[in-house]
């Protein structure tokens, strides 16, 4: 979709915000000048309750988890044969994808190939390890993951386990709770990898299981950041999560933009000014979307795409890449403390699975989001907001334009049916953010930060709908 079109669509949206004719340049460009008449805002139903939940557990005799490095320990477990050595490392991806991985050796409890007939090749092998695979990964702010694993030394075999199942047959017998916690961590539940989350908590019941407890999160659908997860542990290494438990409501100003498939929850950090919880999730939604725009670009490639589609997905994912850093420095300017995004990686998608994503998190929320930030550009009481923002809606506009660019490519060759999926899933998109914008905002948000009032969200949506979405 041209740009230039896009913007003259925000021009007459935003008109519902403003009483004087509309000037959009962005960072560069010729002003698109649009003066239409108003639309009437509407407000969205309110949302109906949903099931019950199950109490949360007691706590009181449960114990923190032991972590060393950020990561749960390695003492305490019962591993028969014992290893001569038991090490957990990460693995460090960067981008661009050319760059080798780097390993680190995060914890290490035994001497490696204490007991092989040839102690130097075992070590040498021990050194060469290349493992691509690990735990479900966290990815940072910058282009960053990390993702774990466990090896261990026998005589002269060395072994490497990445998956959750691999450290249960490794494990055998669940005894202890040291033994419970490193397996949720590798099932994927954050325990003690980041300063900003409270200490995961564990507990040894009577009838041989384990309560483990972690406690994490932002929701960005449902503006609830910090969830306790209630997880059982059984004897032979099952893990159930028996309850979700929302502890903290998030600020009803969920940044909308790109998010990854696998972007894990979590939460944006702890600040008592609204507008550095703002711009902290602010950041970590940027971050996720530089990892969304990588992912994009190969399946672009994957399914044939024109180079001129993935190169535009590349250059999206480097200006999140700024966006990131403007975002971080606003979130530290207002006492924020960010935490970094977590990405599980998982295998490239069918052309109708990538379509389907584009169609809710491009041609919908990224829409909107750059809508969004051009009404920050234009509203935000805050000289330092407005400038930035005026920056990143310039960036998102041309974002937005590559998700209708994608659609346009890809929709005609396909069937009536998959055709008509798209269109309600952006239908069922529209939806749910007309569910978030309804929530109030902070006055500071609202005035400092430029973000819409409910009813002008309202109404934004409703022009988008007429003139896009419809």
């Amino acid at each position: 979709m041209n740009v230039d079109r896009l913007r003259l669509l925000f021009s007459r949206a935003l008109r519902v915000s403003l009483a004087t004719p509309l000037l959009l340049t962005g960072c560069q460009g010729e002003p698109v000048v649009e003066p239409p008449p108003r639309p009437e805002p509407t407000k969205p139903e309110p949302s109906k309750p949903g099931p019950s939940k199950p109490e949360p557990i007691d706590l009181s005799q449960h114990s923190d988890v032991s972590c060393v490095n950020g990561l749960p320990v390695l003492t305490g477990l019962t591993i028969a044969p014992a290893p001569d050595v038991l090490q957990l490392r990460t693995i460090i991806h960067r981008y661009p994808p050319s760059s080798p991985p780097d390993a680190q050796l995060i914890t290490s409890e035994g001497e490696p190939c204490a007991t092989a007939e040839d102690p130097q090749a075992c070590l040498d092998q021990l050194d060469a390890l290349n493992i691509a695979q690990g735990f479900p990964r966290i990815c940072g702010y910058s282009i960053e993951c990390f993702k774990s694993f466990l090896v261990t030394t026998r005589g002269d075999e060395v072994t490497t386990y990445t998956t959750a199942d691999a450290v249960r047959a490794l494990l055998g017998g669940i005894d202890t709770p040291e033994e419970a916690a490193l397996l949720a961590y590798a099932s994927g539940y954050a325990l003690c990898s980041h300063p900003a989350y409270e200490r995961g908590k564990v507990r040894a019941l009577p009838d041989g299981t384990f309560s483990v407890v972690s406690i994490q999160d932002y929701d960005c659908e449902t503006n609830v950041y910090e969830t306790r997860h209630d997880l059982k542990v059984t004897a032979s290494g099952v893990v159930t999560e028996e309850g979700t438990f929302p502890l903290k409501e998030g600020t009803p100003d969920c940044v909308v933009g790109r998010r990854p498939v696998g972007l894990q929850r979590g939460r944006a950090g702890d600040c008592e000014d609204a507008r550095g919880g703002y711009f902290a999730n602010a950041a970590r939604l940027e971050a996720a979307a530089i990892h969304a725009f990588l992912r994009l670009r190969d399946e672009l490639a994957l399914h044939g795409a024109s180079s001129e589609l993935q190169d535009a997905a590349l250059a999206s994912a480097a200006d999140e890449v700024r966006h990131t850093e403007v975002t971080l420095r606003l979130a530290h300017r207002f006492g924020a403390t960010p935490v970094p995004p977590a990405v599980t990686a998982l295998p490239l998608r069918t052309l109708s699975e990538v379509l389907l994503d584009n169609t809710v998190e491009g041609c919908v929320r990224e829409t909107y989001g750059a809508l969004v930030a051009h009404h920050q550009a234009l509203h935000a009481r805050d000289p330092g907001i407005r400038e930035a923002m005026a920056c990143i809606a310039d960036d998102e506009t041309r974002h937005a334009g590559l998700s209708w660019d994608i659609d346009a490519w890809a929709t005609p060759g396909l069937s009536i049916e998959a055709q008509a999926r798209l269109r309600e899933a952006r239908k069922q998109a529209v939806t749910v953010l007309r569910a978030e914008v309804a929530v109030p905002l902070d006055p500071e948000l609202s005035a400092d930060a430029g973000l819409p009032s409910p009813d002008v969200a309202a109404a934004l949506l409703d022009s988008l709908e007429q003139s896009l979405w419809a």
